[in-house]
């Protein structure tokens, strides 16, 4: 009864797993592509985007030196892609230029409205005498209100911005002080008291999504050099349609042959790892898009070579089961002990993968991020999938009775 109730587990399994995999897969009925691509995020090198130029010119900031258009560059790049996901492309050209582009816009307005204001942070006292500027503000972020419900918005200022700062607030208590980004209002918080020592809170009920949105807009906007907008397109792919088919094309000629090697070589346990591949492609998808993870070449690549470590593992995993069993151990125990051999070796193939990974993800930039990411994802999933998945699917086939046979695992059987 047991041995029923196992093949029946183990057969909704592959039901189920197959199923999703196949849903996505099919072509949607509008647009005849794949249904997984209508949930992905493509980047700039697969469907194109906005591009838009700025320009940094003098103000009451200062003048325009390299050093303030890299710090400039860096708030741009943190605006538009805080996980590292999203690819941007984010670069100095020359003395005095920023060149933004961004995946998947669909015109100059929305990418407008990712890379948000440019201008100048500005605090204005009710006189409109200017009292900090971006400058002068080190960080913004977001805290419980200690002193009853909501959230509350914390900021530390830096330089001469405290002593200014207390100033302002001494003289005019009672009176709102002014926040503005490009001119424009984004908050008016009312003085309570005199603020020493360069630490203030600005409080107004607000929810935890509104304390965030004005924190990151004043971090947003601390840029150290005022830009104007110098030009702005659209741009197309920048590999052909024709490129991407064939690449995507020999990715799926190399994971349908890999998943026939394994069956092959591996028999039943190979199969199994088939299904844990599956599960293991569903759960990286899953997560990915979780992440709004933005797919260019390079990130696909990572998930590939995600699917390859994975795929290794298990061949590690299936080679040490096999010699188990030549020794003339028994199914049961053969597999234990090739699993328990196997499992250091595979683990520590993974942990030095996915260090690599987020290394590259905290030196790199742009593209190479978003290879570092999906690199990094698939990399602890497959040691699930690998190491607890894959044996509890081999366990549970052998329990069913059905599949006890040496051969079925490549191995021959033992001579009376």
């Amino acid at each position: 009864m047991r041995g029923g109730w196992n093949a029946l587990v183990l057969a909704l399994i592959l039901v189920v797993v197959g199923g999703v995999i196949g849903f996505y897969l099919t072509p949607h009925p509008q647009t005849g592509s794949a249904r997984i691509l209508q949930h992905m995020k493509l980047g700039l090198d697969l469907q194109g985007g906005a591009h838009i130029v700025l320009e940094g010119v003098e103000s009451e900031l200062g003048p325009v030196t390299p050093d303030t258009i890299q710090a400039a560059r860096q708030v741009i790049e943190n605006r538009i892609n805080a996980l590292g996901v999203s690819e941007p492309i984010v670069q100095v050209d020359g003395q005095n230029r920023i060149i933004v582009e961004i995946a998947g816009a669909t015109d100059i307005d929305q990418a407008r409205e990712v890379i948000g204001k440019t201008a100048v942070l500005k605090f204005i006292d009710p006189e409109g005498n200017e009292v900090l500027t971006g400058n002068d503000v080190e960080k913004a972020g977001v805290a419980q209100n200690p002193s009853g419900s909501g959230f509350i918005v914390t900021l530390k200022l830096k330089g001469e911005g405290p002593d200014k700062f207390y100033e302002a607030t001494r003289k005019y208590v009672g009176q709102p002080i002014f926040i503005l980004l490009d001119d424009e209002i984004i908050s008016a918080p009312m003085v309570q008291e005199p603020i020493p020592g360069g630490e203030a809170t600005i409080t107004g009920n607000f929810t935890v999504e509104e304390a965030g949105t004005l924190a990151n807009l004043i971090n947003g906007g601390a840029l150290p050099v005022k830009l104007v907008e110098v030009e702005a397109r659209m741009v197309s792919a920048t590999l052909g349609a024709d490129s991407v088919a064939k690449s995507l094309r020999a990715g799926w000629i190399g994971i349908v042959g890999v998943l026939l090697f394994m069956i092959l070589l591996y028999r039943i346990p190979g199969l199994l790892a088939d299904i844990a591949l599956g599960v293991y492609a569903i759960l990286n998808m899953v997560v990915l898009l979780a992440i709004d993870a933005v797919f260019t070449l390079p990130g696909i690549a990572g998930l590939l070579l995600g699917i390859a470590m994975a795929v290794d593992g298990n061949v590690i995993i299936f080679e040490r089961i096999k010699e188990e069993l030549r020794k003339g151990k028994g199914l049961r125990s053969g597999i234990d002990a090739g699993f328990h051999r196997a499992y250091v070796t595979v683990l520590d193939s993974q942990i030095t993968t996915a260090i690599a990974a987020a290394i590259l993800w905290y030196l790199g930039t742009g593209p190479v991020r978003g290879f570092a990411v999906t690199l990094f994802v698939g990399t602890v999933l497959s040691i699930f999938t690998a190491i607890t998945f894959t044996r509890w699917l081999v366990k549970l086939a052998v329990d069913t009775g059905w599949f006890n046979k040496r051969t079925l695992f490549g191995v021959k059987e033992v001579a009376n």
